[in-house]
């Protein structure tokens, strides 16, 4: 199988169902599975699921397990060469999956890629390639930890000759609504840390492939369309939580712990055909 879809859901029926969509109409001719992760949603999404898209798998879940737990649940299903994770709050276009298929055959030595992000009014996202938040580049550069994500320039990222839309480039960190991993390189550096609960498990998957030797990149030959729903409810108590929580727990990793690829709270995948 070439590819395995990841949605996690946590009470996004509307625009989960358009992102599915989507996904059905870009991987027309893809040999693909597609999974969706509910984390104990209540707005009735389980029910449009089983509606709308019967032949999906689901993973329902009692309670909300969090991003990176929820992206382990499904990675542990996955056959496909290539995983193509992607947030409920996200569209594709018509041959968005295929250019990024193609990129990965071409590319042996990505370990993952993300591609360019436009809001529904047709604005650049530039997190496409920094794959952080201007909160999170101000905290890796306060805890030292930007020496480490030099094609992150997070000293200067307004410089014109970086922030390139159009501009292919090898990046530090994959942006979390969008990326495609290979599978082969998870089997090596393990799965999403779970500790990270909704914030931050991407940043730390992108460095561990990096420290095993993969590269990372940014393809912009295709786009996707992204709503932000995070951003809107960047003000409750949940999100400062763990979106602070994620930091703290980031920099306690690898600043005052040796950094280790394989380290607790990274389950590691098993292929198929081998024990536990």
């Amino acid at each position: 199988m070439n590819l395995s879809i990841i949605v996690v859901n946590h009470n996004t029926r509307i625009l989960l169902k358009q992102s599915i969509t989507s996904l059905i109409e870009a991987c027309k001719h893809i040999d693909y599975e597609l999974i969706v992760v509910d984390n104990a949603s209540t707005d009735h999404s389980l029910e449009m699921l089983t509606t709308s898209f019967p032949k999906i798998k689901v993973i329902a879940n009692s309670e909300d397990e969090g991003i990176a737990k929820a992206n382990n649940q499904a990675l542990q299903l996955c056959t496909g060469e290539y995983i193509l994770l992607v947030s409920a709050d996200t569209l594709a276009i018509k041959d968005s999956v295929e250019k990024m298929i193609a990129f990965m055959d071409t590319h042996a030595d990505a370990g993952g890629m993300s591609i360019r992000m436009l809001s529904p009014q047709g604005r650049f996202l530039p997190e496409s390639i920094h794959g952080l938040t201007p909160a999170w580049g101000t905290f890796l550069k306060l805890i030292g930890f930007a020496k480490h994500l030099s094609k992150t320039r997070l000293y200067d990222r307004n410089r014109k000759d970086w922030v390139e839309e159009f501009r292919e480039a090898e990046i530090d960190i994959l942006n979390g609504a969008c990326m495609m991993l290979r599978l082969s390189a998870l089997h090596e550096v393990g799965l999403f840390d779970e500790r990270f609960f909704m914030f931050g498990s991407n940043i730390d998957l992108s460095h561990r492939l990096r420290l095993a030797g993969y590269k990372n990149y940014y393809y912009p030959k295709t786009y996707i369309i992204n709503f932000e729903s995070q951003k809107q409810a960047s003000f409750s108590w949940e999100y400062i939580k763990y979106f602070y929580g994620a930091m703290f727990l980031f920099a306690f990793k690898y600043l005052i712990k040796v950094p280790d690829i394989k380290v607790k709270g990274v389950p590691q995948m098993v292929p198929s055909g081998y024990e536990v």
